[in-house]
Protein backbone atom coordinates (compact mmCIF):
# COMPACT_ATOMS: atom_id res chain seq x y z
CA UNK A 1 0.00 0.00 0.00
CA UNK A 2 1.34 3.47 -0.71
CA UNK A 3 0.65 6.13 1.89
CA UNK A 4 0.05 9.81 0.82
CA UNK A 5 1.28 12.39 3.01
CA UNK A 6 -1.57 15.71 2.68
CA UNK A 7 -0.60 18.81 2.83
CA UNK A 8 -2.31 22.39 2.30
CA UNK A 9 0.52 24.67 1.76
CA UNK A 10 3.37 23.48 4.37
CA UNK A 11 0.86 22.02 6.80
CA UNK A 12 0.41 18.34 6.74
CA UNK A 13 -2.65 17.42 7.08
CA UNK A 14 -2.73 13.62 7.46
CA UNK A 15 -1.73 10.39 6.28
CA UNK A 16 -3.89 8.42 3.62
CA UNK A 17 -3.58 4.73 3.01
CA UNK A 18 -4.20 3.36 -0.67
CA UNK A 19 -2.96 1.86 -3.69
CA UNK A 20 -0.71 2.96 -7.00
CA UNK A 21 -3.89 1.14 -9.03
CA UNK A 22 -6.25 3.03 -7.69
CA UNK A 23 -8.47 5.79 -9.52
CA UNK A 24 -7.59 9.32 -9.41
CA UNK A 25 -10.77 10.54 -8.95
CA UNK A 26 -11.89 8.20 -6.01
CA UNK A 27 -8.57 9.65 -3.68
CA UNK A 28 -9.03 13.07 -4.78
CA UNK A 29 -13.00 12.74 -3.55
CA UNK A 30 -11.95 11.01 -0.45
CA UNK A 31 -8.74 13.30 0.51
CA UNK A 32 -11.22 16.03 0.08
CA UNK A 33 -13.93 14.63 2.09
CA UNK A 34 -11.53 13.57 4.92
CA UNK A 35 -10.28 17.15 5.47
CA UNK A 36 -13.52 19.08 5.07
CA UNK A 37 -14.50 16.30 7.94
CA UNK A 38 -11.63 17.89 9.89
CA UNK A 39 -12.68 20.91 9.64
CA UNK A 40 -16.35 20.28 10.17
CA UNK A 41 -15.16 18.44 13.68
CA UNK A 42 -13.21 21.17 14.81
CA UNK A 43 -16.28 23.08 14.38
CA UNK A 44 -19.17 21.29 15.92
CA UNK A 45 -16.45 20.44 18.80
CA UNK A 46 -15.66 24.18 19.22
CA UNK A 47 -19.62 24.58 18.95
CA UNK A 48 -20.36 21.93 21.51
CA UNK A 49 -17.87 23.98 24.09
CA UNK A 50 -19.96 26.59 23.63
CA UNK A 51 -23.33 24.59 24.08
CA UNK A 52 -22.08 23.11 27.44
CA UNK A 53 -21.63 26.45 28.44
CA UNK A 54 -24.24 28.42 27.86
CA UNK A 55 -27.18 26.14 26.30
CA UNK A 56 -28.44 25.91 23.11
CA UNK A 57 -28.27 28.81 20.10
CA UNK A 58 -31.19 31.62 20.14
CA UNK A 59 -33.29 31.85 17.20
CA UNK A 60 -31.46 34.01 14.52
CA UNK A 61 -33.51 37.24 15.20
CA UNK A 62 -32.55 37.46 18.96
CA UNK A 63 -28.56 36.73 18.71
CA UNK A 64 -26.61 39.67 19.76
CA UNK A 65 -29.72 41.52 21.36
CA UNK A 66 -29.82 42.23 25.08
CA UNK A 67 -32.74 41.66 27.25
CA UNK A 68 -33.95 45.03 26.62
CA UNK A 69 -33.76 45.38 23.19
CA UNK A 70 -35.58 41.41 23.52
CA UNK A 71 -38.24 43.01 25.41
CA UNK A 72 -38.80 45.94 23.90
CA UNK A 73 -39.38 44.01 20.34
CA UNK A 74 -41.10 41.60 22.30
CA UNK A 75 -39.02 38.45 21.20
CA UNK A 76 -39.16 34.94 22.40
CA UNK A 77 -37.28 31.94 21.99
CA UNK A 78 -39.71 29.24 21.76
CA UNK A 79 -37.41 26.36 21.90
CA UNK A 80 -36.39 27.58 25.37
CA UNK A 81 -38.97 25.06 27.05
CA UNK A 82 -38.67 22.83 24.33
CA UNK A 83 -34.94 21.69 24.68
CA UNK A 84 -33.92 21.71 28.23
CA UNK A 85 -30.75 19.08 28.84
CA UNK A 86 -31.38 16.16 30.47
CA UNK A 87 -30.98 16.67 34.54
CA UNK A 88 -32.05 20.58 34.38
CA UNK A 89 -30.06 23.72 34.06
CA UNK A 90 -28.55 26.29 35.65
CA UNK A 91 -27.90 30.21 33.92
CA UNK A 92 -24.57 31.22 32.70
CA UNK A 93 -25.60 34.34 30.71
CA UNK A 94 -23.89 33.86 27.12
CA UNK A 95 -21.17 37.33 26.77
CA UNK A 96 -21.70 36.77 23.07
CA UNK A 97 -25.37 36.81 22.97
CA UNK A 98 -25.74 33.98 20.34
CA UNK A 99 -26.86 31.07 23.50
CA UNK A 100 -29.60 31.21 25.69
CA UNK A 101 -27.95 30.41 28.96
CA UNK A 102 -29.15 27.44 30.26
CA UNK A 103 -26.22 25.17 30.64
CA UNK A 104 -26.57 21.67 31.16
CA UNK A 105 -25.79 20.12 34.85
CA UNK A 106 -22.25 19.22 35.74
CA UNK A 107 -22.37 15.31 35.11
CA UNK A 108 -24.12 16.16 31.56
CA UNK A 109 -21.03 18.51 30.36
CA UNK A 110 -18.65 16.18 31.45
CA UNK A 111 -20.51 14.03 28.83
CA UNK A 112 -19.96 16.72 26.24
CA UNK A 113 -16.15 18.17 27.49
CA UNK A 114 -15.59 13.30 27.12
CA UNK A 115 -16.56 13.57 23.80
CA UNK A 116 -15.18 16.18 22.59
CA UNK A 117 -11.56 14.78 23.50
CA UNK A 118 -12.28 11.79 21.92
CA UNK A 119 -13.39 12.87 19.23
CA UNK A 120 -10.45 15.63 18.22
CA UNK A 121 -8.23 13.15 19.05
CA UNK A 122 -9.59 10.63 16.16
CA UNK A 123 -8.86 13.17 13.52
CA UNK A 124 -6.02 15.27 14.97
CA UNK A 125 -3.11 16.21 12.55
CA UNK A 126 -0.93 14.82 15.30
CA UNK A 127 -1.32 11.09 13.89
CA UNK A 128 0.84 11.64 10.64
CA UNK A 129 3.58 12.62 13.01
CA UNK A 130 3.02 8.96 15.09
CA UNK A 131 2.63 7.43 11.09
CA UNK A 132 -1.21 6.45 12.15
CA UNK A 133 -3.11 7.13 8.84
CA UNK A 134 -6.68 8.97 8.60
CA UNK A 135 -9.51 7.23 7.11
CA UNK A 136 -13.22 9.11 5.90
CA UNK A 137 -14.84 6.07 8.26
CA UNK A 138 -12.93 7.90 11.15
CA UNK A 139 -13.98 10.74 10.41
CA UNK A 140 -17.67 10.17 10.25
CA UNK A 141 -17.23 8.26 13.45
CA UNK A 142 -15.88 11.23 15.00
CA UNK A 143 -19.04 12.95 13.99
CA UNK A 144 -21.01 10.25 15.13
CA UNK A 145 -19.75 9.95 18.63
CA UNK A 146 -20.37 13.82 19.27
CA UNK A 147 -23.97 13.64 17.25
CA UNK A 148 -24.53 10.53 20.20
CA UNK A 149 -23.54 12.74 23.35
CA UNK A 150 -25.64 15.60 22.19
CA UNK A 151 -28.59 13.34 21.56
CA UNK A 152 -27.81 12.13 25.16
CA UNK A 153 -27.45 15.82 26.60
CA UNK A 154 -30.80 16.99 24.37
CA UNK A 155 -33.01 13.85 23.47
CA UNK A 156 -35.47 15.88 22.39
CA UNK A 157 -32.78 17.36 19.98
CA UNK A 158 -31.67 20.56 19.36
CA UNK A 159 -33.68 23.59 18.23
CA UNK A 160 -33.15 23.30 13.99
CA UNK A 161 -31.88 26.34 13.85
CA UNK A 162 -29.01 25.24 16.44
CA UNK A 163 -25.67 25.29 14.39
CA UNK A 164 -24.59 22.37 15.70
CA UNK A 165 -27.81 20.61 14.46
CA UNK A 166 -27.52 21.96 10.84
CA UNK A 167 -23.59 20.57 11.20
CA UNK A 168 -25.37 17.37 11.67
CA UNK A 169 -27.72 17.21 8.95
CA UNK A 170 -25.13 19.09 6.64
CA UNK A 171 -27.16 21.91 6.10
CA UNK A 172 -24.69 24.25 8.16
CA UNK A 173 -24.23 27.72 5.69
CA UNK A 174 -20.23 28.79 6.16
CA UNK A 175 -20.75 32.01 3.97
CA UNK A 176 -19.30 34.79 5.27
CA UNK A 177 -17.49 32.98 7.61
CA UNK A 178 -13.68 32.39 8.16
CA UNK A 179 -14.52 28.62 7.91
CA UNK A 180 -15.70 29.23 4.28
CA UNK A 181 -12.66 30.29 3.24
CA UNK A 182 -10.86 27.09 4.55
CA UNK A 183 -13.22 24.44 3.04
CA UNK A 184 -12.49 22.72 -0.04
CA UNK A 185 -15.58 22.43 -2.61
CA UNK A 186 -15.34 18.86 -3.79
CA UNK A 187 -15.42 20.20 -7.70
CA UNK A 188 -12.71 22.72 -7.32
CA UNK A 189 -10.43 20.38 -5.96
CA UNK A 190 -6.95 19.76 -7.41
CA UNK A 191 -4.26 17.33 -5.90
CA UNK A 192 -0.74 18.03 -7.00
CA UNK A 193 2.69 15.70 -6.69
CA UNK A 194 5.89 17.00 -7.13
CA UNK A 195 4.35 20.12 -9.04
CA UNK A 196 2.59 18.50 -11.07
CA UNK A 197 -1.24 18.36 -10.88
CA UNK A 198 -2.88 15.23 -10.77
CA UNK A 199 -5.82 14.67 -13.02
CA UNK A 200 -9.78 13.28 -13.20
CA UNK A 201 -9.74 9.98 -14.93
CA UNK A 202 -6.03 8.72 -14.27
CA UNK A 203 -4.52 6.13 -12.40
CA UNK A 204 -2.69 6.72 -9.44
CA UNK A 205 0.38 5.18 -10.69
CA UNK A 206 0.22 7.18 -13.74
CA UNK A 207 2.29 10.12 -11.49
CA UNK A 208 3.85 7.69 -8.14
CA UNK A 209 4.90 5.42 -10.82
CA UNK A 210 4.60 1.25 -9.66
CA UNK A 211 5.92 1.73 -6.15
CA UNK A 212 3.14 0.45 -4.02
CA UNK A 213 5.38 0.66 -0.86
CA UNK A 214 6.43 3.72 -0.52
CA UNK A 215 5.16 7.45 1.38
CA UNK A 216 4.64 10.30 -0.83
CA UNK A 217 3.67 13.67 0.09
CA UNK A 218 0.70 15.28 -2.27
CA UNK A 219 -0.92 18.68 -1.93
CA UNK A 220 -4.67 19.49 -1.82
CA UNK A 221 -5.50 23.44 -2.51
CA UNK A 222 -8.55 24.81 -4.88
CA UNK A 223 -9.18 25.74 -8.49
CA UNK A 224 -7.78 29.76 -8.18
CA UNK A 225 -5.14 29.47 -6.12
CA UNK A 226 -2.24 28.41 -8.33
CA UNK A 227 0.21 25.66 -7.77
CA UNK A 228 0.91 24.83 -4.14
CA UNK A 229 5.08 25.37 -3.63
CA UNK A 230 7.10 22.43 -3.54
CA UNK A 231 8.49 20.43 -1.36
CA UNK A 232 12.13 20.66 -0.34
CA UNK A 233 14.35 18.11 -1.73
CA UNK A 234 16.04 17.83 1.65
CA UNK A 235 14.24 18.35 5.15
CA UNK A 236 15.15 21.02 7.42
CA UNK A 237 16.80 18.90 9.66
CA UNK A 238 18.92 17.05 7.05
CA UNK A 239 19.95 20.66 5.56
CA UNK A 240 21.24 21.57 9.11
CA UNK A 241 23.13 18.63 10.21
CA UNK A 242 24.79 19.06 6.21
CA UNK A 243 25.51 22.44 7.36
CA UNK A 244 27.15 21.61 10.33
CA UNK A 245 28.91 18.55 8.86
CA UNK A 246 30.19 20.73 6.07
CA UNK A 247 31.23 23.27 8.82
CA UNK A 248 33.41 20.65 10.71
CA UNK A 249 34.98 19.53 7.95
CA UNK A 250 36.24 23.26 7.13
CA UNK A 251 37.82 23.33 10.61
CA UNK A 252 38.80 19.92 10.23
CA UNK A 253 41.14 21.28 7.17
CA UNK A 254 42.17 24.36 8.74
CA UNK A 255 44.41 22.42 11.45
CA UNK A 256 45.39 20.64 8.83
CA UNK A 257 46.43 22.81 7.04
CA UNK A 258 48.33 24.50 10.33
CA UNK A 259 50.26 22.04 10.85
CA UNK A 260 51.56 21.48 7.63
CA UNK A 261 52.98 24.93 7.89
Amino acid sequence: MVVLKVKRGDETLFLYETNVGEKTDSVIRDLVAIYNGQLKVQRVCMEIEELAEHGTMLPSEMIGLNDDQIEELKLKDIWADKCIPSGGFTFNKDPMLRRNGQQPNEAMGKVLANTITKAKAMIDKNLAKSSKTLSLKAVQEAINLLRGAVTIVYPMQLPPHDTIRMEFTNTEDLSGTQASKEVIEPSKAQLWFAGRQIFMGKLLKDYLGNNDKTTVVVKLNQLGEGPPGREAVISEQMRRQMMADSFRRQEELKVRAIFIL
